[in-house]
């Protein structure tokens, strides 16, 4: 990931809305994977934590809103690679705000994750934090 050029995905900030995201996760979970689902729902929770600063909202409003954007860098109706771009960019905020990820927000994502995803699904997002970690 490291020689992949991010979107400036900071313009999506005013697209990003908690029901929005629930109809986004909801329309493209299985097709998106655990690995994305779970990075979004970290992002989202940690987005409701009253301890998070400020600046740290505003890039993760910026990705979630990119997720929720139709009008991203690739259209996420693309077959597989519809859905890279967004990945890229969890990933990326992910790295920027770990150090305002708390268990109790990553247990949720998990939890809620686990709803969703059968255990097979969610080997994949056992991962993420390989990926995350680049």
């Amino acid at each position: 990931m490291k020689d992949l050029q991010l979107p400036d995905f900071m313009k999506y900030s005013d697209k990003y809305s908690a029901t929005g995201f629930v109809e986004k996760i909801s329309h493209i979970a299985k097709r998106a994977g655990a690995k994305l689902v779970y990075a979004a729902l970290i992002l989202y929770y940690t987005l409701q934590s009253k301890d998070v600063p400020l600046k740290d909202k505003a890039i993760i409003i910026g990705a979630l809103g990119y997720l929720i954007s139709p009008l991203d860098v690739i259209p996420d109706a693309i077959p597989i690679a519809g859905l890279g771009d967004d990945v890229a960019v969890l990933l990326y905020v992910l790295r920027k705000i770990k150090g305002d990820l708390t268990d109790d927000v990553k247990k949720r994502a998990y939890d809620k994750l686990s709803k969703w995803f059968d255990e097979d699904e969610i080997e994949e997002a056992n991962h993420l934090w390989d990926d995350a970690d680049q």
